[in-house]
């Protein structure tokens, strides 16, 4: 990806760590590790150094193998200065718009503060790579734990803007059971259905149905089409606030 290795390490239940390399220079990252040791058979097995841990968040299935990574590597640990005290053993604080060098790959900080009140995304853009943590996911958008609707709706707007060709690394594979609910409150959506049924063959299959591109999420996620008038239409919503509209499918999708 544009001089980006990425290699996907599932762990836990439904996580995904991603572990970065810019081709270029051998630096390399881990993003949101829960646990460590599966990261570090990876980079044993390539003979791999580690130089960094991103973190999105600070809950314990995005950060538990911080200290363990830390202790074996040495590497430094990155992540929002606003959660400072709740991600474990954070070495460089960042803020929204800082930019931070992955060797010869830039990426940018983005607040996208929703799921939790410090969440933050990482944009790589020479190599076309988001990784958005627990705010977007395939065909749908984290829990608001800490943030309010307003909060999410403007993080999710923000992430919208990014091109079409960008790569949507969420963290947890939940991309079919949020197609059973995207269907459920968008059914006449054509593109929805074909992506529906592109994420059962996949999982049938065993394979991972991240990353997607944005665009397929522009055309498909409810949750960023809160302000397009046939989703509205859809949810006999037509015409409200998009935060009002936001705020009702997230709840739905809270019980669903």
């Amino acid at each position: 990806m544009n001089g980006m290795e990425i290699i996907q390490i599932p762990v836990l239940s439904d996580n995904y760590v991603h572990l970065i390399r810019d081709s270029a220079t051998g630096t390399t990252a881990a993003v949101d590790p829960a646990v460590a040791q599966p990261v570090l058979s990876v980079l044993n097995e390539r003979d791999w150094g580690l130089d960094y841990v991103l973190c999105t968040h600070h809950h314990h299935d995005h950060v538990g193998g911080n200290a363990d990574l830390k202790m074996v590597t040495r590497c430094q640990v990155v992540g929002a200065a606003a959660d400072a005290e709740r991600i474990p053993g954070l070495d460089i604080g960042l803020r929204h718009g800082d930019g931070f060098p992955l060797g010869q790959l830039g990426a940018t900080v983005i607040e996208v503060p929703g799921h939790t009140v410090g969440h933050i995304a990482f944009w790589f853009p020479e190599a076309e790579a988001l990784f958005c943590g627990d705010t977007l996911f395939g065909l749908g958008c984290g829990r608001l734990f800490e943030g309010t609707p307003a909060q999410m709706w403007a993080s999710l707007l923000r992430l919208r803007a990014l091109p079409d060709t960008a790569q949507v690394f969420c963290a947890h594979e939940y991309t079919e059971a949020n197609a059973a609910f995207a269907r459920r409150v968008d059914p006449r959506n054509r593109d929805l259905k074909a992506r529906a049924e592109e994420v059962s063959a996949a999982r049938r299959a065993g394979r991972s149905t991240v990353p997607v591109p944005l665009g397929v999420e522009k055309r498909c996620n409810p949750f960023l089409r809160a302000d397009q008038p046939a989703l509205q239409a859809a949810l006999g919503m037509g015409g409200l606030d998009p935060v009002r509209v936001f705020a009702d499918l997230r709840r739905r999708k809270d019980v669903f």
